[in-house]
């Protein structure tokens, strides 16, 4: 299969049949849809300075680079776009699209296109740049099925970003996205996730603080507190700490009970703190439960997936006695006692505790969920999962700093 470059054909004239030139090429106009390499349906020419419409069945000599007009007459109607059409070289030329299988942005410095089965097809998208003697800078072609143009400066189109393609991205991976985006861009990702409220959440919580607030301007209190509440506790309590003051009561009395509950707490604690950083939810059992016992709690539970890992046991009076890796749990027979597989005393640390003591004791003990025991030792009121203390102990920006929010070229 031959490539061609979008750039072979723009500003290059058209000739009719008699070999008379007739006008200039202005653009390629693509379909967009289902197909995974969008038709070029026809072009824009431009004739005594009117952008007229060409259909795709009326132009030859493209595979030869000399576009020739084989109607018999022109429509003289200036062009106007139909929904779900693009201007090649006007909306995807030099502007960002999304490599959905890398979860990156590139640049469109060329539009590739080729024939297939007797139609012309938009099949791949190059992101490399070009120096003065016009060889290409950069990596491989992008297939062009997995692409997705940004169209919100194209409203007469009527597309969106499907979210039905976003969504095998992971939520950092969005958010990464939402971040090497313009505020455009970034508001068009946002809008696609919004079908999945609880994937609208889990980005907004991967995002950093500054694009966090950005996005919660243009949202009333009320929508900002139906966001929160599907974030975890802990994510939440840092972004309404991050509000401005005015509207901290406001969305924070706004949200479920439970949760209103959960993130004032959370909020007492200072933020570079144990406290400030554990989540309330885990799991626990009595010390009378059985390891079959124990895998019907992880089950049931609505913790986050990474708190759930281990399984701590309380004694009557609710004073933790031991904890017990889910892998050990799903190692031992089912009516075995938990105490005589739960690891005692208890490795744990307090709600003041700053962060790098954290650290330590979690690298000590090998450990990927901490609890955090109060001060009196009487309760326990949360765990440190290890993914949540990484990203308060990696610098601020360093996706950045390490070129992983980088528009790729």
């Amino acid at each position: 299969m031959e490539l061609l470059h979008l750039s072979t054909f723009l500003r290059r004239p058209m000739f009719d049949q008699a070999g008379e030139r007739i006008g200039r090429v202005q653009d390629l106009v693509a379909r967009m849809g289902d197909d995974p390499h969008p038709p070029i349906v026809g072009a824009v020419i431009r004739i005594e300075n009117r952008d007229l419409f060409v259909p795709i069945r009326k132009i030859g000599g493209l595979a030869e680079g000399r576009v020739t007009f084989q109607g018999r007459r022109v429509d003289l109607r200036r062009f106007e776009r139909r929904p779900g059409e693009i201007l090649l070289a006007q909306d995807l030329l030099t502007r960002h699209l999304i490599n959905l299988v890398r979860g990156r942005l590139i640049s469109a410095h060329e539009i590739e296109l080729a024939e297939v089965d007797g139609r012309w097809e938009v099949v791949g998208v190059d992101p490399a740049r070009r120096n003065l003697f016009g060889r290409r800078r950069g990596g491989d072609i992008v297939d062009f099925a997995s692409i997705e143009p940004f169209v919100a400066h194209v409203p007469s189109a009527r597309l969106k970003i499907p979210y039905r393609k976003l969504a095998r991205l992971h939520p950092a991976q969005i958010a990464d996205l939402v971040e090497q985006a313009s505020h455009e861009e970034g508001e068009e990702i946002i809008e696609a996730v919004k079908l999945d409220r609880e994937l609208e959440a889990d980005v907004f919580e991967e995002l950093d603080t500054t694009h966090q607030l950005e996005f919660l301007e243009d949202r009333t209190d009320e929508e900002a507190a139906r966001l929160l509440a599907r974030m975890e506790p802990d994510n939440a309590a840092d972004l309404i700490s991050e509000i401005d003051q005015e509207r901290r009561l406001p969305i924070l009395e706004n949200l479920p009970g439970p949760q209103r509950n959960k993130v004032r707490n959370l909020l007492a604690y200072n933020a570079d703190t144990a406290g400030g950083l554990m989540s309330p939810d885990f799991v626990t059992v009595g010390a009378a439960a059985t390891v079959g016992e124990a895998l019907d709690a992880v089950r049931s539970s609505r913790a986050p997936s990474e708190a759930l890992s281990t399984v701590f046991v309380l004694d009557d009076e609710g004073q933790p006695r031991g904890a017990v890796p889910v892998a050990a749990l799903v190692r031992a027979p089912a009516d075995s006692p938990v105490l005589t597989i739960a690891r005692s005393p208890l490795a744990h640390v307090h709600p003041h505790w700053e962060l790098h003591r954290v650290a330590r004791k979690m690298s000590d003990f090998n450990l990927t969920v901490l609890p955090v025991v109060d001060e009196g030792h009487g309760a326990m009121i949360g765990v440190v999962t290890v993914d949540d203390l990484l990203e308060d102990l990696l610098p601020q920006g360093w996706r950045r700093e390490f070129g992983m929010t980088a528009v790729e070229e």
